[in-house]
This record gives C-alpha cells, sequence and structure tokens, in this order.
C-alpha cells in the first residue's frame, strides 16, 4: 500500500493518480500497486508537480517497514545508520544566510545620504 500527498498540483495530474488510486481526501491519495507502477507513479508527480510539493511513502523490507520520497519541500530525507529520517533546515542557519546575501546600502547610510 502507498500513501501520496499532493499540494498545489494540476488536475491533469490528479485525473492520472485516480486511475491507480483512490482519493481519500484532497491530496491525499491510496492505493495498493506494484513496485513498478509506483516508480513510474512517482515519475509521472515529479514531471507535472511545478511549484507544489509531494511525499510518497510506502512499505519496504526495512527496520522501519517503510520508506519516503519527498519533492519540493525544504525538509529533506536523510539516511542515519539505517534509518531514514527527515532532517529538518536550520532556520537560524537560513537567517544567517539571508543576511549574508543582502546588498545595497544599510538604513544608517540611507539616512546620511538623503539628510534626515
Amino acid at each position: 500500500m502507498i500513501v501520496l500527498v499532493l499540494t498545489v498540483s494540476p488536475p491533469k495530474l490528479r485525473g492520472h493518480l485516480t486511475r491507480w488510486l483512490f482519493e481519500i481526501s484532497p491530496g491525499v491519495y491510496v492505493g495498493k500497486v506494484s513496485a513498478r507502477v509506483r516508480e513510474l507513479l512517482w515519475q509521472q508527480v515529479l514531471e507535472n508537480i511545478a511549484k507544489g510539493r509531494a511525499v510518497m511513502v510506502y512499505p519496504t523490507n526495512t527496520e522501519q517497514g517503510l520508506d519516503f520520497k519527498v519533492h519540493g519541500q525544504e525538509w529533506e530525507p536523510v539516511d542515519y545508520e539505517g534509518l531514514k529520517l527527515i532532517m529538518r533546515p536550520n532556520t537560524n542557519q537560513k537567517q544567517i544566510n539571508n543576511q549574508r546575501k543582502k546588498v545595497g546600502w544599510s538604513t544608517a547610510s540611507r539616512f546620511r545620504k538623503y539628510g534626515r
């Protein structure tokens, strides 16, 4: 059984997915398909979802008993000693990187420049 969650997906993709999976809630699809069909569905999702996000969860023969694929999110899956986890982005590091990217004049220099 697989669970596929989509946000901001085009109607074409939703229609294609309903051929294989049941839509139990808006953007949430559930079904039992083979591994080959599952991979083809994931490729279809990657090709058609432009700005949206997608998460697919499916069973595997691992210690956790499941695996997942993520597309279009800041959170990313990582392998930690055989366990697959989701790594959360460090918001403090992102804020530091955004501050470094700012180019231009400071507020104080703008006040001095325009004589305020």
